[in-house]
């Protein structure tokens, strides 16, 4: 058991530890977004032209984070030792609505570098833990010293209204603290000491409703990690850290492009050797009496020019070659789908005549980068199923779930041919119907549902049922002649 200085202690030392990861979240979130300051080559750049290219963004990290979220889909869990998928787990994952949620949590952390998933036991419902994915910008885990995932306590912290809120995890109880939102600047002494009193965590007063702090009756840290690209020694990485320097170059080189689309994209002509047209000045007389300089810009709008001199010529320069920014950008766009394995064509949009297999080759990198993160972001999911069996009072069962394995859609996309193909392969060489339908793409209860479905086929038409299981028959033109033989 902590005492109330020891809670606030750690709590500081963990929101020091956020305000350390808020930079990079922050600015990551904002890429992801579009909203991403152009960066200048050059001061004079900025001085004429910064004002122009304020709100623009030419945004390639959202479609590198997409590419592999989309392809994230888990179909439930299965214990260790156990034939079929979990269904009470999936009660659990579908009432928390994490068929939707779970895709923000893989966004974030593909973003972030890593997201949470918290679990905690519903008052309202004994047998219905509820389950949240979280962002990396409001919850830190310490972790056991020498250790990835002995969890020590964890904190999230988040602000509404005029408050900030804070619960602090322990294995054996959890802690919940509020403060005033602190003014971002104070000029005044006197307010300044102010501030520094309202920074300070004081306990949250929860009534008569729980106790402050509460029991965790779970005896864990209910709260695990999903991290991005983990390294031994250091943070997990974000996919989309190493695409934020190309991203500025590309955002420079469209407004440089537009910049000279503006100015040089139209063959240009300048006069030579000519004087500059005058136009008199009159009195009220009519009478003549000085001159001034033609205003060109009305030249321009009356598309007539007066060339005086005896030496005037006109000459001409060609327009700017507009090509060579694009030519740039293109290759810089290959360069982010090269280091981030993202297919060209999800980012370039060039399909021609591509044939079954050589799209299949395409996206072999994506493919093996979403399996990667299944196995990072799996070790978390079977934690958060072995949590939720803990919130439900099954130690038996979280320690089998945890020690199991997550079942995930096919991170391959082919075409339904395809994969028909694939699977009538696999049926003839012996591949159960149970296996078949999974790899199809239908989760553990649709595939309970197809086998049902399937009896009672058999039931109708028992002969019908046994000749299609050994392979005979059952398609539209009737059997071969191999299968009448065989028959």
């Amino acid at each position: 058991m902590a005492t109330e200085a020891q809670a606030l202690q750690l709590v500081a030392l963990l929101e020091q530890e956020l305000l350390n990861r808020s930079a990079d979240v922050d600015r990551n979130s904002r890429y992801y977004t579009g909203k991403q300051p152009l960066k200048y080559a050059s001061d004079q750049f900025k001085k004429y032209h910064g004002d122009r290219y304020v709100d623009f963004s030419d945004n390639w990290v959202a479609p590198v984070a997409d590419a592999p979220v989309e392809r994230l889909t888990v179909l439930g869990v299965k214990g260790l030792g156990e034939d079929a998928a979990d269904d009470e787990s999936w009660r659990v994952w579908q009432t928390n609505a994490l068929d939707s949620d779970s895709q923000l949590g893989f966004l974030g952390a593909v973003n972030s570098s890593r997201s949470f998933v918290l679990v905690w036991g519903d008052p309202d419902d004994e047998q219905t833990p509820e389950v949240t994915f979280e962002d990396a910008s409001q919850c830190v885990i310490a972790y056991q010293p020498g250790s990835r995932r002995k969890r020590r306590a964890a904190l999230k912290k988040w602000q509404d209204g005029n408050c900030d809120y804070a619960t602090l995890y322990l294995p054996d109880e959890v802690w919940k603290f509020e403060r005033p939102v602190m003014r971002q600047q104070t000029k005044l002494i006197l307010l300044a000491a102010v501030d520094e009193e309202l920074k300070k965590w004081a306990p949250r007063d929860m009534g008569e409703r729980e106790p402050n702090p509460q029991p965790n009756p779970m005896g864990v840290v209910p709260m695990v990690e999903l991290p991005n690209k983990p390294t031994l020694a250091d943070d997990p990485i974000s996919d989309i850290t190493g695409v934020i320097a190309m991203q500025d170059a590309v955002n420079l080189l469209w407004a440089q492009l537009f910049t000279a689309s503006d100015y040089a994209s139209f063959p240009q002509r300048v006069v030579l050797g000519a004087e500059k047209p005058m136009m008199p000045i009159l009195n009220d007389k009519g009478e003549v009496v000085g001159q001034k300089p033609v205003d060109l810009a009305k030249f321009a709008v009356d598309r007539v020019l007066f060339i005086t001199g005896q030496d005037a010529k006109i000459a001409e320069w060609q327009a700017a070659n507009l090509k060579a920014y694009t030519d740039v950008i293109e290759i810089a766009v290959g360069h982010i789908a090269a280091q981030t394995r993202t297919p060209q064509h999800y980012l370039i949009g060039k399909m021609a005549n591509l044939s079954g297999d050589a799209l299949i080759a395409a996206e072999t990198g994506l493919v093996k980068r979403v399996q990667e993160k299944e196995l990072w972001f799996g070790q978390a999911i079977r934690q958060m199923f072995g949590l939720i069996a803990l919130a439900q009072g099954n130690e038996k069962k979280a320690k089998a779930l945890t020690a199991g394995s997550v079942i995930w859609a096919d991170a391959q996309s082919r075409s339904q041919a395809q994969l028909a193909d694939a699977l009538l392969k696999l049926r003839q060489i012996g591949f159960p119907f149970e296996y078949l339908a999974a790899k199809w793409g239908l989760t553990p209860t649709e595939v309970v549902d197809l086998i049902e479905m399937k009896k009672r086929e058999a039931e109708m038409d028992p002969v019908a049922a046994v000749a299609r299981d050994m392979g005979f028959g059952g398609q539209p033109d009737g059997p071969s002649d191999e299968e009448d033989d065989a028959a």
